[in-house]
């Protein structure tokens, strides 16, 4: 007579070290992370330096308020693009690269509890997205705001809105990073998630018109145009909006990056748990 062997169930615990174990074994997790970060603290840098030499040229108007532009340097618009891809893309990969290798296979054999399983995997991959964009966010301010200071034009940390700007440039990464593996766990193909991640978060606000209330209203919850908000300190005092009528919180910009975060985290684990492999 034989007798089964019953395995203990994985402690979340183990499936925290399991998740990291994977994401940190995979050189190119470190090649996307590193290049990514490198390329976004450059163009951050290099508006710096475009301001610097160009300060001495610049009106009178705009010197007196250049501490504005001294902040639009710390993060700039094309470097938040920049950010935006590459959390994306490096979320989806946790997700259609065990599908597409056949891993996941593995995976679940070993630990059937699939929402136990995918749950830390969101755990794992929003830490490790939120440490990359709170480095990228204060590195990029740092180096900023000293290559400005050599024009008395720097701004500390202390500045009004210059903290608020760092830490939704920081938590950028971990929202979009979360969209990325949510779309992943929906469409389990590599090429069309990247292309479903751009078409998402980049290219869809800009096709949404802002003539009706409703459109706005759809326009402000994408998470690029909340991150514009949030980082736009000057906002209350611009002679201009564009949608006075409409126009977004700061608190309605933070429950933006909220809600995208926790839908996209519970469409990857539902969506992993209710479909076959």
């Amino acid at each position: 007579m034989t007798t089964a062997l019953t395995l203990p169930a994985a402690r979340f615990t183990d499936l925290l070290a399991a998740e990291w174990i994977k994401l940190r074994s995979l050189r190119s997790t470190y090649w996307a992370l590193g290049a990514s970060a490198l390329g976004i603290i450059a163009f951050n840098a290099n508006a710096a330096r475009a301001d610097y030499s160009n300060y001495p040229h610049y009106g009178r108007v705009i010197q007196a308020h250049f501490l504005s532009w001294a902040l639009r340097d710390a993060f700039t618009q094309g470097a938040a693009m920049m950010l935006l891809l590459a959390a994306s893309s490096i979320g989806a990969i946790t997700v259609v690269g065990e599908y597409s290798t056949g891993l996941i296979r593995t995976t679940f054999a070993a630990v059937p509890d699939r929402r136990a399983l995918m749950t830390a995997k969101v755990v794992v991959v929003t830490a490790v997205m939120t440490l990359y964009g709170a480095l990228i966010a204060g590195a990029s301010f740092a180096a900023t705001q000293a290559i400005l200071d050599g024009r008395g034009q720097g701004v500390s940390i202390g500045h009004p809105g210059a903290l608020r700007l760092v830490v939704a440039s920081a938590l950028l990464a971990p929202v979009c990073a979360l969209v990325g593996m949510g779309l992943g766990a929906l469409i389990r193909h590599s090429a069309t998630t990247m292309v479903l991640d751009i078409f998402v978060l980049l290219f869809l606000p800009s096709f949404i018109t802002d003539r009706y209330h409703w459109t706005v209203c759809v326009r402000n919850a994408m998470p690029f145009n909340a991150w514009l908000r949030l980082v736009d300190v000057d906002y209350a005092n611009h002679p201009f909006t564009l949608v006075p009528r409409y126009p977004t919180t700061v608190t309605g910009g933070w429950i933006v990056f909220a809600a995208w975060a926790l839908v996209a985290a519970v469409v990857a684990v539902v969506a992993v748990d209710r479909r076959d492999v």
